[in-house]
């Protein structure tokens, strides 16, 4: 049987192993017991899903779990882009929010993610709470359900069509009309998720030409992770220039990241693009005010901070670290390496649609090509490279292999990297990881994965070389506990 643990951002396991309806079954319990708990279960829960192998019907049976405890589903009649059910969630007074997808891991996943009443992730308290209530049932006792028609007929289950709503959202904290009045054209990467659709249909019937690369359903998601980076994008990185476009947009299998490139179709790393927003909100929009990021992103939001006369402040990996700060700061951007941001006007969550509107806002008000726009910040903020390796591993053994490689790394840190002395270490808050600093600004990080059996490294530094140069660095350290 299978213990479930709530990682980073959610719960995620390969489909028919331990994702099977019956353990979505007792995360669904695990929601509803809280929600009674806490007395929240009359404001109801919103329920929604990705375009994965599965997930209407892991929807589906959510809600049926729901149902027999007497609490009333919200639920959109198809997939939708994960930060919609978070808006809903907050926008419809629920209790909480779930979201049945794995973002952006492998096609064989599927996930369990929860929202909190405030339109963010579930705080690690209230996960660990559901946590506490799981685990006072036997693994095998099957959860109540009440039959999903049954249910309907009791009123229990409201359907409703999230995208106007949410479109008078995003027209309020972005001019969408000056962007389709904009003669130009984007090319988005829907990597047949979640986001597929929501461009062209917010965007189309200007001026502005939307062409979409790969909208249709696809669970295996054409054999790549539909994570917005290379290798996983290289065909809209070509595509780009052979169609003439002067901007590149892509997202993950649900919506909640973003990816950018330049007319050239050059790759802009997710790094530049916490910059970007960052920048777009300080300057463009004259939004003066905190940043919250990651361990594992730009130090540029530091200095951007410090230019413009704010403060940034650094959290564990997850928005179910970053939303709460958010709130707490009163932060006009919360953002993490993978690609996800979130906007204090809007939800503190992640979501690709509005950075992709921001993006497109930067790039017409600036009036310049889509490098020069890029080039121009790091002029400002000082260069800032980066990429990332991941380090996969059996499922089995995983946590074994995870526990040794902490252990060694505490107690026998490197003293100097590619040449230049640390000078700095430190543990991850999550206790899942080490950063090690070197004079100049540029870092490497090593983190275990909280929703996947890999170890991620991480490195940013101030040319493309150094970023090479550490990552090898880092495959050795990683490689010495194999």
């Amino acid at each position: 049987m299978t213990k479930i643990k709530f990682g980073t951002d959610g719960w995620r396991a390969a489909i028919a192993e331990d994702y099977t309806f019956h353990n979505v079954r007792r995360c669904a319990r695990g929601v509803a017991e809280h929600l009674q708990q806490t007395g929240a279960a009359g404001r109801g829960v919103v329920v929604c899903h990705d375009r994965r192998f599965g997930s209407e019907h892991f929807a589906r049976a959510c809600v049926e779990v729901l149902a027999a405890h007497d609490i009333r589903s919200f639920t959109p009649p198809d997939y939708v882009p994960t930060q919609v059910g978070s808006f809903f969630t907050r926008e419809l007074g629920a209790g909480a929010g779930i979201v049945i997808t794995a973002s952006h891991n492998p096609w064989t996943d599927n996930g369990f993610k929860v929202k909190a009443d405030s339109g963010g992730a579930a705080a690690p308290e209230m996960l660990a709470a559901m946590e506490a209530t799981m685990d006072t049932h036997a693994e095998d006792e099957l959860p109540p359900r009440r039959d999903y028609d049954d249910a309907v007929g009791a009123g229990l289950v409201e359907e409703f069509d999230p995208y106007p709503r949410f479109r008078e959202q995003l027209v309020s904290i972005v001019d969408i009309e000056r962007i389709r009045a904009a003669e130009k054209r984007v090319l988005v990467e829907a990597l047949y998720g979640s986001g597929s659709g929501w461009m062209t249909r917010l965007l189309g019937g200007g001026r502005l030409t939307v062409r979409e690369l790969h909208p249709e359903r696809n669970p295996f998601f054409g054999g790549v992770n539909p994570e917005p980076i290379r290798p996983n994008v290289d065909e809209w990185l070509e595509e780009i220039p052979r169609w003439g476009a002067d901007i590149g947009i892509a997202f993950d299998g649900d919506a909640d990241r973003v990816g950018m490139a330049t007319e050239e179709g050059i790759f802009v790393n997710q790094l530049q693009v916490y910059g970007l927003l960052y920048w777009y909100l300080l300057d463009v929009r004259g939004q003066i005010g905190p940043a919250v990021y990651t361990v594992t992103t730009t130090s540029m939001a530091k200095r951007l901070a410090e230019i413009y006369g704010t403060q940034a402040h650094e959290t564990g990996v997850g928005f179910k670290y970053v939303g709460p700060k958010m709130t707490e700061t009163s932060a006009v951007i919360g953002g993490e390496e993978s690609g996800g941001f979130g906007f204090g006007m809007h939800i503190p969550e992640r979501d690709g649609i509005a950075s992709g509107l921001f993006l497109l806002d930067l790039w017409l008000t600036k009036a310049k090509k889509a490098s020069a726009v890029l080039a121009e910040l790091q002029a400002l903020a000082g260069p800032s490279h980066y990429n990332r390796i991941d380090i996969r591993f059996a499922r089995d053994g995983y946590d074994a292999v995870k526990t040794d490689t902490l252990a060694r790394l505490a107690e026998e840190a490197p003293t100097e990297l590619s040449g230049q002395e640390v000078v700095e270490r430190k543990a991850l808050e999550t206790k899942d990881g080490f950063k090690f600093y070197r004079a100049d600004g540029s870092w490497l990080l090593i983190r275990f994965s909280g929703t996947e059996a890999l170890l991620r490294v991480y490195v940013e530094a101030r040319s493309p070389e150094d970023v090479d140069a550490l990552l090898e660095e880092g495959r050795k350290i990683a490689a010495a506990g194999r």
